[in-house]
Parts: C-alpha cells; structure tokens; sequence
C-alpha cells in the first residue's frame, strides 16, 4: 500500500490498481487541487475543502463516491463511517469517521473532527487502528492537545497528521514526543511493516 498527501485533508491511497480518494478538495475551496484518478472517493464533511470528487474523476475512471455513515464494500474494500457532529466554517454539520479494511489493515480517516469526544458507537467500533489520519491543525478541527489525546486512547500503530500549518505541526509534534520528524515523500506500508509499533508519527509532505 502507498499513501501519498495532497495538503489539507488529501490522500492518495494506492493498492495495486486500486486508488481510493480521501477528502480531495473542490474547485471553490482555498487548499490546493489535488486531481488523480480515483476508484474510490470518500468525503467525511460536505464543504468545498473535501468535497472535491470530480477532482478523483481522470478519464474513463469515475470513483465510486462515499459520503456519510454507513457500511461499504466496494471493490473488496470495507468501509464503515461513524456521524460525529461538527461546526466548520462556521456551520453546525455531520463529519464522517470512516474505517477502511484494504491489504488486511486498518486505515482510521478522522475528517473534519473537532471534538476529541467520540460518539459510543464510534468507539466501540474503532480498535486495532494500523493508520490513523489525524487532524491536528485547531480551529475547526482538533487542536493538536486534543489530537495527540484522542491518538492515545484510540492506539494506532502509525498517525499520519493533517489539516496543518508549520506551527501546528510543529505543537503537535512536540506534544507527541517526536519532534525530529522529517516529512517523507510517501508512505509505503505492509501489514508486517507494523509489528511492534505504537502510534509512530509519519509526516507526510505535500
């Protein structure tokens, strides 16, 4: 599996000939465009920063797109979203915690949340996370305190942050004891590649 980051809420998640989209941003949205062909696009939050789909659209390959609660499969992938309620640009809305199954891992994508506070199915549902994507960036997300927290209790093996600016990144990382990150180009990953980890922090550049 490859995972590549877009900046905001982007990812490219590659497995094989599959590609799945998380949260690729729309035309009207200030974060930069990110346009790749998806077979699988998923939006957490109804807004323009990651309600892009057209933008995982290349060609003949239209996505199949995700966006909200409730079971998935498509193209042998699992996916579960779980509601959790969020204030973003100033409008009170639902974002979407999705838990995808891809390669026998479990990839955790938070979205747009803001509140470090799950809802009990959502918690009850979200164990043995391989990948957490986490955003760590405050205002209308989490905070990276928060963030940091929420990571503890919910014991990824790996958190890729996101929804970021230099100085919130830098807090996060310094609140995650990991301040000597460097930011790689991609994320190649195995499920043997997770043995023993404990919420390592992988920072993804853009």
């Amino acid at each position: 599996m490859v995972i590549s980051y877009a900046g905001g809420e982007c990812f490219k998640v590659s497995q094989g000939d599959l590609t799945l989209s998380f949260n690729p941003p729309g035309k009207g949205s200030s974060l930069a465009s990110a346009k790749f062909g998806a077979d699988i696009a998923l939006v957490s939050l109804d807004h323009e920063d990651f309600n892009g789909v057209e933008n995982a659209a290349f060609g003949e390959r239209q996505p199949f797109v995700i966006e909200g609660p409730g079971e998935y499969e498509i193209k042998e992938v699992a996916v579960r979203g779980f509601a959790t309620p969020a204030t973003y640009d100033k409008k009170q809305t639902i974002n979407t915690i999705y838990s995808v199954m891809l390669e026998g891992m479990n990839l955790c994508f938070l979205g747009a949340l803001g509140s470090a506070e799950l809802p009990a199915a959502a918690k009850a549902e979200l164990d043995d996370i391989d990948v957490l994507f986490l955003p760590v960036g405050g205002s209308d997300v989490l905070g990276h305190a928060s963030a940091y927290k929420l990571a503890v209790q919910l014991e990824p093996k790996v958190i890729v942050p996101m929804h970021y600016d230099a100085a919130s990144l830098k807090a996060f990382l310094k609140e995650a004891g990991a301040e000597g990150t460097k930011a790689e180009e991609k994320l190649t990953i195995k499920k043997k590649d997770l043995e023993g980890k404990e919420a390592e922090v992988v920072v993804l550049s853009s």
